[in-house]
């Protein structure tokens, strides 16, 4: 049996209802996977096919939502409506419109693609970063808490604001020992420092990155090679701190000089270690919390900007018992 609801949404004109809608209604049929009822037009009105009354209104709101980000000629995608579902009952609606408004260029990719803050988080996060000198970013993967530093080291460097950058990450392996890799220790650990370099190649493309780190204004280097140095005057961004050593954190953060800003990021809940060792990570967010000039940023799943799958994937992990 249905129980066909039409939404009360007469503000629409008709060119605002076709672009909510999508090309071939993609947008609602996305909502009504996400929300698990059925949405559907006739042209002039949405319709909804569920008693809830909890469902309609988030819907409601979804789509006042979307209808402000067309009026001010916003362009959003899959990944956007998928991040508004999330967010539209725990944050009020207003916030969520304010962050496209408002949303400024970082930086742009080689390709001169713009790149924006995607979440309400990750404008926070841009902002802890621009405000302060040590910087946290722990959360789960997809988060952009890597790239985001990366891409904010790059724009000060073109900015001349910056003399260098250096990106570090301890070499820990989830099942493997670098001893058994071949080539030299760079050829071993290059692969666990993709990531930034394709942040990297991504904005300045792979000429200019070569040449950068060729000429030391860009350093890549595993945490070992920060040990009795004193960096001064550059972004250091040490990923995937959650396998640092407590001993190694301390190291880590007393390299940090005059002029230089510190970017730490990293998942908890993947920590490489072994189960008796504990994460310099966790044991700094903790005894750094609440200290001038150090903010610490938690991310969750709403602001993975991967693959959808990719939220419901993380979902499941934290909720499965063990």
């Amino acid at each position: 049996m249905t129980n066909i609801v039409e939404l009360e949404m007469d503000f629409y004109n008709s060119e605002d209802l076709v672009d909510i809608l999508g090309v071939n209604d993609k947008n609602i049929k996305l909502l009504s996977k996400l929300l698990d009822i059925k949405i559907f037009s006739n042209n002039q009105h949405i319709l909804v096919d569920t008693e809830d009354s909890l469902k309609i209104e988030k819907i409601k709101k979804i789509f006042l939502v979307l209808e402000q980000l067309i009026r001010n000629n916003i362009v959003f995608g899959e990944r956007d409506i998928i991040y508004i579902n999330h967010m539209v009952d725990k944050v009020d609606k207003s916030e969520i419109i304010a962050l496209f408004l408002s949303r400024k260029e970082i930086i742009k990719t080689f390709t001169g693609k713009p790149v924006f803050p995607k979440t309400l988080n990750q404008k926070k996060y841009l902002e802890a970063i621009e405000s302060n000198t040590l910087i946290f970013g722990i959360g789960p993967a997809g988060t952009g808490k890597t790239y985001l530093a990366v891409l904010s080291a790059l724009k000060k460097l073109k900015e001349n604001k910056i003399k260098r950058i250096i990106l570090t990450r301890p070499a820990v392996e989830a099942g493997e020992k670098l001893g058994f890799l071949p080539g030299d220790l760079k050829e071993k650990i290059d692969p666990y420092l993709r990531p930034l370099y394709d942040a990297m190649y991504e904005i300045l493309g792979l000429k200019q990155s070569t040449e950068l780190i060729e000429k030391g204004i860009i350093e890549i280097a595993p945490l070992a090679y920060m040990r009795g140095r004193t960096l001064e005057n550059a972004y250091v961004i040490l990923d995937e701190a959650q396998n640092t050593t407590i001993n190694q954190m301390k190291l880590f953060l007393t390299r940090l000089g005059f002029g230089s800003k510190m970017i730490v990021t990293g998942d908890i809940t993947q920590s490489d270690l072994p189960r008796q060792v504990l994460s310099g990570l966790v044991k700094a967010s903790y005894i750094l919390k609440n200290l001038d000039d150090i903010n610490i940023m938690y991310f969750d799943e709403t602001d993975v900007v991967r693959h959808p799958l990719v939220q419901t994937i993380i979902k499941r992990f934290e909720n499965a018992k063990d």
